[in-house]
């Protein structure tokens, strides 16, 4: 290398090293802001009170038999009031040494005494003060382990689904996604309300908690990654701006829509949403169908419930199946996505299935529709 190259290669080393180091920086400041908001599934199922409760029955039993010890073994002990070593003066005398106080008044004098200071009671001392300051060391490191976790999660979720609102909409869509087979770590859920995400957290899933309609909030929810979008607020203005801004970040992703009312569905598909739910007029046609035909609305509402008997599943055609009618198939088929169309089972088009037909099924197995 010339030497005029050389100032030049340093450079560029300082310049890339600077970066990096500045990189870590904002991660760093990332991650700590983002553990404000963010928490994570709860590793522990034992309550803190408990734990400290536990941690100090555990310290009053190491402080018992240090003086039972100390107390069967007394002749090998003096105090400087009055040479003997009673009961009281064993608790005093395990007291101070298993807290590292010793004062010095109450000693092992008999070498069996030193002896089993040496091999016994040092141990206990170290066991005590494990268990008291493990307390305290739990908490300080309780916030630098969630930002490790927070910073791990961040760099792997890609692809995941992201449910807007943890409320009854919100987590009956949880448990449809879990139950055809999504697992929980591939779902994260955003609300405004800190009991929402906290119970969403006791269930096993990613939450961030602020307002879904500020772009900030997504991003701390990986929206810009992800594959699927679930906004289901309590109201429908809140559902269209969520939807404007989730489409804004993610100009790919599928976003699925909850509103109460009909008239607000074009307003939502203008802002984005690939399906659009109407709760109310769904629940309307379910109440009419329950007037005519009782049976046929527990049918409904069992196809709609996964794993409560028959399953309603979209599924990848088969490659035995192929080229064959839908009527063919092992299971009941009673549609098929084809391209963007839906063909029922008395479409003409649909006498035989291609290979990029998606089916749709009533059947008893259930199968992730996100394959």
């Amino acid at each position: 290398m010339k030497a005029d190259e050389r100032p030049q290669a340093r450079g560029t080393r300082l310049s890339i090293v600077r970066s990096l180091w500045y990189r870590s920086r904002t991660e760093a400041r990332d991650d700590a802001e983002a553990g404000r908001s963010i928490s994570m599934p709860t590793l522990s199922t034992i309550p803190p009170l408990q734990q400290v409760l536990r941690r100090l029955a555990m310290a009053l039993l190491v402080l018992f038999v240090t003086i039972l010890i100390v107390y069967v073994d007394a002749d090998g002990y003096t105090d400087n009031s009055d040479g003997s070593v009673d009961l009281l003066d064993a608790a005093y005398y395990a007291t101070v040494t298993l807290s590292t106080t010793g004062y010095g008044d109450v000693t092992p004098v008999s070498d069996t005494a030193r002896l089993v200071n040496i091999l016994v009671i040092t141990p206990l001392r170290v066991m005590f003060l494990i268990i008291l300051v493990g307390t305290t060391l739990e908490v300080l490191t309780e916030r630098t382990r969630q930002q490790v976790r927070i910073h791990r999660w961040r760099s792997r979720t890609r692809d995941h689904v992201v449910v807007i609102g943890y409320g009854t909409k919100g987590r009956h869509a949880v448990q449809t996604l879990t139950g055809q087979g999504i697992s929980r770590d591939r779902i994260v859920v955003v609300d405004a309300q800190r009991k929402a995400t906290g119970a969403a957290a006791d269930d096993g899933l990613v939450s961030v908690t602020g307002d879904a309609t500020r772009t900030d909030t997504l991003i701390k929810a990986e929206v810009q990654s992800a594959a699927h979008v679930i906004v289901a607020p309590q109201r429908d203005e809140t559902a269209t701006l969520i939807t404007l801004t989730a489409r804004q970040v993610n100009k790919h992703a599928t976003i699925v829509v909850a509103v109460r009312e009909n008239e607000n569905v074009p307003l939502l598909q203008q802002s984005g949403a690939d399906t659009v739910i109407t709760s109310s007029s769904s629940a309307g046609r379910l109440l009419g169908v329950s007037m005519v035909s009782p049976s046929v609305a527990r049918l409904l509402e069992d196809l709609m419930t996964l794993g409560s008997g028959l399953d309603l599943i979209e599924r990848a055609v088969r490659e035995e199946e192929i080229g064959n009618s839908p009527r063919a198939c092992a299971d009941l088929v009673v549609a098929a996505v084809r391209g963007k169309e839906v063909l029922d089972y008395t479409d003409p088009r649909l006498s035989k299935l291609q290979p990029r037909d998606r089916v749709i099924t009533v059947s008893r197995p259930v199968q992730s529709t996100l394959e």
